[in-house]
């Protein structure tokens, strides 16, 4: 029997009152009766959100109770709770006891839910491959594990197989060479650098296993089928808090139970013929490389060295020459002035998959189907334009966080295959200020006669004619010693020298570290603020880590991995 067709209805009793519970189809809902028989208030879950159900009285938080009772039974589900720290309400786990008239009638409501949970559900992940980084953010990633997540798992059904990192890259590595079979996907507990990790790792294997060379520019890589999840455990926490909403735990962790699947776009970023990195948050150049570069000063500072960097870097008030070339995306699908925000059910994503897919068989998964090929996308008129620039950026999404709700891109879509780029051309101090503080309010940040932005689906930079002449002729020692830091783990920037098989390019070797370390040597990040003759170029801020080339090229790849995510919802469906 189809569950559609299948109604389940009888009287439960919540403490001393009587409700009339009913399933039927998707819902599972039960209202209150009073004493003369009226229907009073109704509360009605979907079971699509429905975590378990337990036979007895059994409670979860603060810690696990079970008493094991003939007529009752214990229904868990997504609570949707007031207001919260961030631009959507946070989700926390919804718990109600019911008493049924007789033990005959418990199992039959507990076999029914159970049921149309498996049917209604079928892509819940059961078993997850868990990466913890006990050292990001305020180093609370186990605790947050043990103490939020892992019970709701275990609730849930869902085994887990815990990796606790000890090394830089530890996690890409596992996931690039370990055997993966059986697991639904990969979670990280920890910040967007972890996050980093496993998206590397996750389109790595990908590529390898489809035998596609992540190295040319021009293919169109294999969309990855293992979902990543993101329990946010990090100082920042961008991807998650604008994939999501809000940077909580137990929300990150019942979007996972749930198995919600939200499409993401990735950047990647190359140097000639070889891949030097993906992005998906932000690719920038000019102010937000150099507050990067010059926090790799300050690492004793710890995260306020951000801040501090920050305001040093603003008062050098520098600028720097390019020629930025790009490839327009198409206007009349959405465009980065439209004020519109990409949220859950967006159209614009959902309607891309087409597009970007144009050979895909709707009857197959996209994510289990090899569809590399070689892409059209960069076919079209390029655009260029030349000047001197306060910054470049270039992000796959809003990139918003709770310092900056709105982001670097407040229109940006997450599954439409572009990106939005922002070029800041050189201004006044006061100019630039303002540009910075209309992140953090509700004013436009592209309303100001130095700023541009578009939207494209790849980028050129390179610098203009004599410039690089100038770049090898400078250099700063105190920068050099922290982009030596940076590079003492050589598979941190996730560079390679020579192009080859992305196994190579993404495993890493340990010889390549002298080529790549002789050439930061050269070209010498950023000089502090009283650097007596002001720098001619800027570094590359990759999603928090520093690119080792000046000259770079980015392509975006629509919809290239899935996250455990539904976009953020609306405020009104809270």
């Amino acid at each position: 029997m189809e569950i559609d067709s299948v109604r389940v209805e009888s009287s439960l009793w919540i403490g001393n009152k009587r409700y009339r519970a009913h399933l039927s189809g998707w819902y599972f809902s039960w209202t209150e009766i009073d004493k003369r028989n009226r229907e009073k208030k109704t509360i009605s879950v979907p079971v699509s959100e429905v975590i378990g159900v337990k036979e007895g009285r059994v409670e979860i938080q603060p810690q696990k109770k079970v008493e094991d009772t003939d007529i009752d039974f214990t229904l868990f589900y997504v609570k949707r709770s007031s207001k919260g720290n961030g631009i959507r309400a946070p989700w926390s786990l919804g718990r109600t006891q019911f008493c049924c008239p007789s033990r005959a009638v418990r199992d039959q409501w507990i076999t029914q839910l159970r049921t149309a949970l498996k049917t209604h559900s079928p892509s819940r992940p059961h078993r997850l491959l868990v990466f913890i980084n006990p050292f990001g953010g305020k180093k609370r990633g186990k605790q947050i594990f043990h103490s939020l997540v892992a019970p709701l798992f275990e609730l849930a059904g869902i085994s887990s197989h815990v990796v606790v990192t000890e090394r830089a890259n530890q996690a890409r590595d596992y996931i690039l060479k370990k055997d993966l079979t059986g697991f639904d996907g990969v979670i990280c507990v920890g910040g967007d650098g972890m996050f980093s990790e496993l998206l590397h790792g996750v389109i790595g294997r990908t590529q390898q296993e489809a035998g596609v060379s992540e190295h040319d520019l021009t293919v169109m890589l294999q969309p990855c089928d293992l979902h990543i999840g993101i329990i946010p455990a990090g100082s920042t926490d961008c991807v998650c808090f604008t994939t999501i909403g809000i940077n909580d735990p137990v929300t990150s962790t019942l979007h996972i139970i749930i198995g919600d699947s939200q499409p993401l776009d990735v950047c990647s970023v190359h140097y000639q013929s070889t891949l030097v990195r993906y992005s998906v948050s932000m690719v920038g150049y000019g102010f937000y490389g150099d507050v990067l570069a010059e926090s790799e000063r300050h690492r004793w500072m710890g995260p306020l060295r951000y801040d501090y960097s920050g305001c040093m870097v603003y008062l050098g008030n520098r600028s720097y020459p390019g020629l930025v070339q790009y490839l327009p995306a198409d206007s009349h699908i959405s465009s980065p002035r439209d004020n519109t925000r990409c949220l859950s059910g967006c159209r614009v994503c959902s309607e891309s998959k087409e597009r970007l897919f144009p050979h895909f068989d709707s009857s197959s998964s996209l994510y289990s189907t090899n569809v590399s090929q070689y892409s059209s996308e960069l076919e079209g008129e390029w655009v260029t334009v030349e000047g001197r620039f306060k910054c470049v950026s270039l992000t796959c999404m809003s990139s918003s966080c709770p310092r900056s709700p709105k982001g670097l891109s407040p229109s940006a879509h997450l599954a439409d295959g572009t990106a939005d780029l922002i070029l800041v051309r050189e201004t006044n101090p006061l100019g630039f200020l303002t540009y910075l503080h209309r992140h953090t309010n509700t004013q436009d940040q592209f309303d100001l006669p130095f700023v541009e932005v578009h939207r494209v689906r790849a980028v050129r930079f390179s610098l203009p004619p004599g410039e690089e002449e100038e770049e090898e002729e400078e250099g700063d020692r105190e920068v050099q010693a922290s982009a030596e830091r940076v590079l003492d783990d050589p598979e941190k920037l996730c560079s390679s020298d020579i192009a080859g098989h992305s196994q190579q390019h993404l495993a890493g070797r340990t010889e390549r570290r002298n080529v790549t370390t002789s050439r930061v040597k050269h070209r010498g990040f950023v000089c502090g603020t009283c650097c007596t003759k002001p720098r001619s170029i800027s570094v590359w801020n990759c999603d928090g880590e520093i690119l080792p080339h000046t000259e770079i090229s980015c392509r975006i790849h629509g919809q290239l991995v899935r996250l455990f995510a539904r976009g953020i919802e609306d405020s009104t469906m809270a």
